[in-house]
């Protein structure tokens, strides 16, 4: 495994510089799903080429010799002449070959692993991209942006293929069509990416006669919840309660799984206490408070510290509030409960 490991790395590290080169320039989040192509080109020169016995050189690690860029690819085009019909190994091929800088060869081998699956947009992308390197004028010609053009309608949320399809588009004089092809990458990209994006695409707006976008938003105020909680004061008379337990304020989604959408942590000797739950403290950033329009909330008395609950500790009565709140929610802990 440990020749197979070294021309994969090579391999990648070497198709890093060229591929993703143009796109990081450009735009960091836009080279993401090339990242994620080259991880499953990696896994494609195990296919193709097989084992490390396979590769032809002796398994003892004492025995190996260092592997080239070159060498690897050479072995990979001798599997490939006498087994062409893998999509993956002419994609891979492809890869290494630009990132030797033999744009031509590129073409090419994308060429051979487009034909093989025609309806692969990632191999689209990649046949159109090869043809931009490989052209003089370092511009897509008519089968590139036809190839293009049909990635997107096969997968209209490729972010490569858009980019690449409006930069096209830009560069011919198409401004508002390009500014068209862009604007749908504004939703898919992080914040950062998506403001130099809009840059461009206002820029090309403006180019075509268009307005330019309004200016996004500023993200609304998250719901924050109010709370008061409280001994019950016959129950604190007669309970035994430890000293180290913890209380918990505890938000979550009504009829939801018991996930929190908002807690916090408090030592039993705070209470009575008053907190304020918000998108804070959410234990999931994938799960806040203010997307919600109604929370249950409850407290918890826990012995153990932890906010799952345990055998022994005391929930409050559950309420169901609806958000935004127009006051404080009073939870009381030891209270009777129906």
């Amino acid at each position: 495994m440990a020749v197979f490991a070294l021309i994969a790395t090579l391999l990648t590290l070497a198709t890093l510089g060229v591929v993703l080169w143009p796109l990081l320039r450009e735009s960091r989040g836009l080279a993401v799903g090339c990242v994620l192509a080259l991880g499953l080109a990696v896994l494609a020169l195990y296919r193709v080429v097989g084992t490390p016995a396979g590769i032809g050189v002796a398994a003892s690690p004492a025995a190996q010799p260092p592997i080239s860029l070159e060498a690897a690819v050479a072995q990979l085009r001798a599997e490939l002449e006498s087994n062409p019909r893998q999509p993956q190994g002419w994609q891979l091929l492809g890869k290494s070959l630009a990132a030797m800088g033999d744009f031509p060869g590129a073409r090419d081998a994308f060429a051979k692993a487009l034909a093989l699956s025609p309806d692969d947009p990632d191999f689209l992308v990649e046949a159109a991209q090869a043809r931009l390197y490989a052209a003089k004028d370092r511009k897509l010609d008519a089968e590139a942006v036809s190839q293009l053009q049909r990635a997107l309608s096969l997968q209209p949320d490729h972010q490569r293929g858009r980019w690449l399809l409006g930069m096209s588009q830009r560069q011919e004089g198409q401004a508002a069509e390009a500014a068209a092809t862009w604007e749908p990458l504004l939703s898919k990209v992080d914040p950062a990416t998506a403001a130099s994006l809009r840059v461009q695409i206002n820029a090309a707006r403006r180019d075509g006669g268009l307005p330019e976008l309004a200016e996004p938003a500023a993200p609304a105020a998250g719901h924050s919840l109010a709370v008061r909680v409280s001994l019950d004061p016959v129950f604190a008379a007669r309970a035994r309660l430890r000293g180290d337990a913890s209380v918990f304020v505890i938000a979550r989604r009504p009829g939801g799984p018991p996930m929190p959408i908002a807690v916090q942590k408090h030592a039993l000797q705070d209470l009575p206490l008053a907190v304020t739950l918000s998108d804070q403290d959410s234990p999931m950033p994938t799960q806040r408070l203010s997307e919600l329009q109604e929370v249950e909330v409850f407290a918890r008395i826990s012995d153990s510290g932890n906010a799952i609950r345990q055998e022994g500790d005391l929930d409050s009565a559950a309420l169901l509030v609806k958000l935004p709140a127009s006051g404080p929610v009073e939870l009381i802990l030891g209270q009777p409960q129906d």
